[in-house]
C-alpha cells in the first residue's frame, strides 16, 4: 500500500479487503494498509460513520466482516489500476478500441462504470493509445479456450480434434494440463494418449473439444512454462546439430529453448546444440544468422542446405552492388570478407557439415551513396531472411 494514500482511500481499501477476506483481523488491515492496527481499527470506524455494516468478533477465530444485506458497487478501481487495465488490455487486445468487438464492448462497459475523473482519463487512453498488430499472434476462438481451461479446472480428460500446419487432421484423447499463453499464441500442453507423451498443441488449430468423464491428476511440481519451451524444440520433422565454438554460458545467451539442447563438449570449450525442426529456412535465416559465435553446422542435411541458401543468397547480394555506387578504397574489408562467404558455400556442400559463420556481422546488401541529404559515407541496408532493417 503506497503511504500517500488519503484517508479515504485506505478505507475503501478497507471495503475492498472485508468484501475479499471475511474474517480478516485488524493485524492484517494493518500489514495490507502500511499502518498501525489502531489507524486500521480508525478506517473501520469511518466505514460504520458511512452506514456500511461492519461485524466484528474477538477471539482466536475473530475478525472483521461485513453486515448482511450490503450492496456495494461491483467495481471499485483506482485510477492507477483502471489505466493499468485499459493499456494491458490494449497490448493483449489490438481490436480493444473497436466498440463491435467483444474485447472493446465489454472494455467500453468497464469505463463507463468507473467514476468520472478516473472513467475519463481511461477512455482517453483507450481512444488515442493503439497498438501495432501482431502477424504472429493467433488468438483462438473464446468457446473452444474455455472449453479447455473449464476441463483443466476439472481435470477431466477430453477428445479434441486437430488440425496441424501441413492440414493433417486426427482426433484424441487428452489430459490437459494447462493453457499457456507464449509470444501471440495460445498453447494446450496435455499428456496425449495418442502418442503416450507430452504434447503442446496450437489451440487456433483445435477444430473440436469434447468433455469426458474420466478424471486424471495432473503432475505435481511441474514448471507448465517450462515444460513447453523444452517441448517446442523436440518432436519436429527435421533434426538439427550446430556446435558453437565458444563455452556453454556464452552460447546460451542466444540458444532459447525452442532451438534445442544445449550441451556442454570438450571439457566446457565449446558447446553442441541438438534439437528438431519444422522449419530449416526459418533456423537458418532467423535463428542461427542471430548468433555472434563462430558454428559449425554437423547435423541435418536439410539444416545445411538451408544455411549455405542464406548464406549464398547474401554473399551474392553483396557482391552485385553496381559499381557506380562503390566509393574507391572503402570497400576493401567487406569485399574480402564477400569473398571469404564465397569460398565457404562450396566447401560446405563438398564437407556436408563444416560451414564457417564468424563473418556473419558483414553479410548485408552494400548500398554507398553520397546525395546533399546525408554525408559521404558508407550506408548499409541489412537483408535478414524476412525481415530489413537500415
Amino acid at each position: 500500500m503506497k503511504a500517500d494514500l488519503s484517508p479515504t482511500g485506505r478505507a475503501l481499501r478497507v471495503l475492498e479487503l472485508l468484501q475479499a477476506q471475511p474474517g480478516i483481523t485488524a493485524s492484517q488491515l494493518a500489514t495490507q494498509l502500511g499502518v498501525t492496527e489502531r489507524a486500521a481499527r480508525r478506517y473501520v470506524e469511518i466505514l460504520r460513520e458511512a452506514d456500511i455494516p461492519v461485524e466484528s468478533a474477538r477471539g482466536p477465530y475473530g475478525g472483521y466482516r461485513l453486515g448482511h444485506g450490503i450492496r456495494l458497487p461491483p467495481l471499485v478501481f483506482s485510477a492507477t489500476e483502471a489505466l493499468g487495465l485499459v493499456m494491458a488490455v490494449l497490448d493483449g487486445s489490438h481490436a480493444a478500441a473497436d466498440a463491435d468487438d467483444p474485447v472493446g464492448a465489454a472494455l467500453g462497459k468497464i469505463i463507463r462504470a468507473l467514476p468520472e475523473n478516473i472513467g475519463h482519463q481511461a477512455a482517453a487512453m483507450r481512444q488515442h493509445a493503439c497498438a501495432a498488430p501482431d502477424r504472429a499472434a493467433a488468438r483462438p476462438g473464446m468457446a473452444t479456450t474455455s472449453a479447455l481451461v473449464t476441463a483443466i479446472a476439472a481435470r477431466r480428460r477430453v477428445s479434441i480434434g486437430y488440425r496441424s500446419e501441413s492440414g493433417h487432421q486426427w482426433t484424441e484423447e487428452a489430459d490437459p494440463w494447462a493453457v499457456i499463453v507464449r509470444h501471440g499464441r495460445w498453447y494446450l500442453l496435455c499428456h496425449s494418449h495418442r502418442a503416450g507423451a507430452v504434447r503442446a498443441y496450437r489451440i487456433d488449430r483445435i477444430q473440436s473439444v469434447a468433455g469426458g468423464s474420466e478424471q486424471f491428476q495432473p503432475p505435481k511440481d511441474l514448471d507448465y512454462v517450462d515444460l513447453l519451451e523444452q517441448h517446442l524444440g523436440t518432436g519436429w520433422q527435421f533434426e538439427t546439430k550446430v556446435v558453437f565454438d565458444a563455452p556453454y554460458e556464452e552460447a546460451a545467451r542466444y540458444v532459447g529453448p525452442p532451438m534445442g539442447r544445449l550441451s556442454r563438449i570438450d571439457d566446457g570449450a565449446r558447446c553442441v546444440l541438438t534439437g528438431t525442426t519444422s522449419n530449416p529456412a526459418m533456423y537458418a535465416g532467423e535463428w542461427l544468422a542471430a548468433i555472434p559465435i563462430p558454428f559449425h553446422v554437423t547435423g541435418g542435411p536439410e539444416l545445411r542446405a538451408a544455411v549455405a541458401a542464406v548464406t549464398e543468397r547474401l554473399a551474392a547480394a553483396l557482391s552485385a552492388v553496381p559499381a557506380t555506387e562503390r566509393l574507391p578504397g572503402k570497400t576493401g574489408p567487406l569485399i574480402a570478407a564477400a569473398r571469404e562467404i564465397r569460398r565457404s558455400v562450396p566447401s560446405a556442400r563438398r564437407s556436408g557439415g563444416l560451414v564457417r559463420m564468424g563473418v556473419w556481422p558483414v553479410v548485408c546488401c552494400l548500398s554507398i551513396a553520397r546525395s546533399s541529404a546525408a554525408p559521404p559515407g558508407i550506408w548499409f541496408r541489412l537483408n535478414w531472411p524476412g525481415r530489413a532493417m537500415s
